[in-house]
């Protein structure tokens, strides 16, 4: 069967189109499947050995918690959960926290940025004998981006320490800064 250069043309056009249509396809399916939630990149990053604790939980008034902030140094100081306690992570001290924290039964939220780093801390703490320790869903981001308020040493501030730019999309609210 001979085609006539008009359905060439034609068979030509719907091929071209279809590949168009495929290209497309594949590039919305590859940025679709790069946007993973919170909770997907919990699971990936985390083991789930401690348990977890809302930013609205922490943030009533009748859960009376220390809070460790398990973050370093230059992020605790651009901002961090009113009353914290810093405690690091690349220098945690679990015999300061002891010393600081002699009571096991005492409830103890710990939290980082999104809640990765603050899960080893709360692990060493869990170790250590400690029973009522929990890790902070989505940690300071989290707490940020549910309209709570963060502190530096002068009072409330707006910034929050984005700790890398991959991280950083995290953080929906707040001026992200890298200090």
């Amino acid at each position: 069967m001979q085609l006539t250069v008009k359905n060439r043309i034609s068979l030509s056009f719907r091929m071209y189109m279809r590949n168009i249509l495929a290209i497309i396809l594949i590039c919305f399916s590859y940025v679709s499947n790069a946007q993973e939630s919170l909770s997907e990149l919990l699971k990936k990053h985390n083991t789930h050995s401690v348990p977890y604790i809302s930013v609205k939980e922490l943030a009533m008034p009748k859960t009376q918690a220390v809070i460790l902030d398990a973050r370093e140094r230059s992020e605790f100081e651009v901002s961090h959960i009113n009353n914290a306690m810093y405690v690091g992570y690349n220098n945690f001290d679990l015999e300061q926290v002891q010393t600081k924290i002699p009571d096991k039964n005492q409830i103890i939220v710990v939290y980082c940025s999104l809640g990765i780093r603050s899960e080893d801390i709360a692990e060493q703490l869990q170790k250590a004998g400690y029973k009522r320790v929990y890790n902070l869903y989505g940690g300071v981001f989290e707490w940020k981006n549910a309209d709570f308020k963060v502190f530096d040493n002068k009072g409330e501030t707006t910034k929050v320490h984005g700790f890398s730019k991959e991280w950083s999309k995290w953080l929906k609210k707040g001026d992200c800064v890298y200090e």
